[in-house]
């Protein structure tokens, strides 16, 4: 299980500590006391030279893209503090706590790349009955080929994977990421499948998650860290317009008050959100 946090500007290239303010943005740095098994971010930014310019290499592209991943928590990785400072129109951030003794290594790290999309997710895809994970289900229906592509060997790669393969044959990222999680949670009804979808142009953002109550073991895990007071709203996603235009959202777990304009997103909802205008709608799974 993960911490996520995504944002879209109105084409503005602005840091995580622009979009959050100094405080919280270490406030969500710290979570990785607690989800301390490595850390990514993808940034989407408006270049800083003239684009399709002819330097002698590849034309300049219209969009500069960064992606970071690391086996080291966040906490410890001086290299959070530099890239939090790094502006971009768009921008998603993950911290990992790794589940079902999937390994911490730097191709479960998310998020995912491929394809120009980004991707991450919160949650564990295993049986209720067998407590299996996914990637032990050699007959799930998803395309390995696909799955390679990813770079990844984890539950998160194989949803990352049922996406692709429906952009690929033409739908839009919403509907995308809504029939990977339909085909997945035939199976697996009960799993989190809270994911962010990042391309140039757009930022999907999903709760979906059946279970109300808390694992015993999280809320455990967190009382140890003396943090049991973000325990209890464990899988939920907030979300708070920008003032400049655009929109942050982001799992709980730091300071989220709704005097400052967090929103709770309703359940089996997606924020879809243009990264070039700030313009950003509610729809359902």
């Amino acid at each position: 299980m993960c911490r996520l946090l995504g944002y879209a500007t109105s084409g503005r290239n602005l840091s995580l500590q622009d979009v959050l303010g100094t405080r919280l943005a270490e406030q969500y740095r710290q979570q990785s006391m607690i989800h301390n098994d490595g850390w990514g971010c993808a940034l989407v930014t408006e270049p800083t030279v003239t684009r399709h310019f002819s330097d002698g290499g590849a034309r300049t592209p219209e969009t500069a893209t960064r992606l970071y991943k690391s086996t080291v928590a966040a906490r410890f990785d001086q290299i959070y503090q530099l890239v939090s400072r790094q502006g971009a129109r768009g921008g998603i951030y993950h911290l990992r706590l790794a589940s079902s003794g999937l390994p911490l290594i730097i191709e479960n790290q998310q998020p995912f790349f491929c394809d120009g999309l980004s991707f991450m997710h919160n949650g564990d895809i295993s049986s209720e009955q067998t407590g299996l994970n996914i990637v032990t289900n050699h007959d799930f229906p998803v395309d390995r080929t696909i799955l390679a592509e990813t770079g990844g060997r984890s539950d998160s790669a194989i949803y990352f994977a049922l996406i692709l393969e429906r952009v690929r044959m033409g739908c839009t990222l919403a509907e995308s990421v809504s029939q990977a999680v339909a085909l997945l949670r035939k199976t697996y009804p009960l799993s989190s499948y809270n994911c962010m979808l990042q391309s140039e142009n757009e930022l999907v953002i999903l709760r979906a998650c059946a279970r109300k109550e808390v694992s015993p073991r999280v809320i455990e895990l967190y009382e140890s860290y003396g943090m049991e007071r973000f325990a209890h709203d464990y899988r939920v996603i907030r979300y708070r317009k920008l003032n400049t235009g655009g929109v942050v959202a982001a799992s709980s777990g730091f300071d989220q008050p709704a005097e400052y304009g967090w929103t709770e997103l309703p359940n089996d909802h997606m924020i879809v959100a243009s990264n070039r205008t700030g313009e950003f709608r509610l729809r359902t799974l």
